[in-house]
């Protein structure tokens, strides 16, 4: 199963994201909720770099099965809400991905409160 963490600060910012696991919805090379799940969080990722000239701070493994990232200090308040913003889609469309594969995917949204 994969599971995604979000952790918040106490303003409800998303600081971090970590994904871990793998799907195993299908054979390998076929598994569709694991392609879909690891295109919206790396996508989102490179948007970030790419649309707002941030880059995350980034922890992978080669062989996948392990995505962390963060989001940097001191970004001016501009390009944090543009990164909030993204973070934020990234959200919605993995919860999307749960919403109909919940067997192996799951969604833990912590807040900061």
């Amino acid at each position: 199963m994969i599971t995604v963490k979000i952790l918040r600060n106490n303003n409800n910012d998303i600081d971090s994201f970590t994904m871990s696991g793998h799907a195993d919805s299908g054979p390998y090379g076929h598994d569709l909720v694991c392609a879909g799940a690891s295109a919206v969080s790396i996508g989102t990722v490179n948007a970030i770099a790419t649309l707002c000239g941030t880059e995350l701070n980034v922890e992978m493994e080669e062989d996948g099965g392990f995505l962390r990232c963060c989001v940097p200090t001191g970004l001016n308040s501009t390009t944090f809400e543009k990164v909030q913003l993204l973070l934020e889609g990234m959200l919605v469309s993995l919860l999307s991905i749960a919403e109909e594969y919940s067997q192996f995917i799951e969604i833990n949204d912590k807040h900061g409160r």
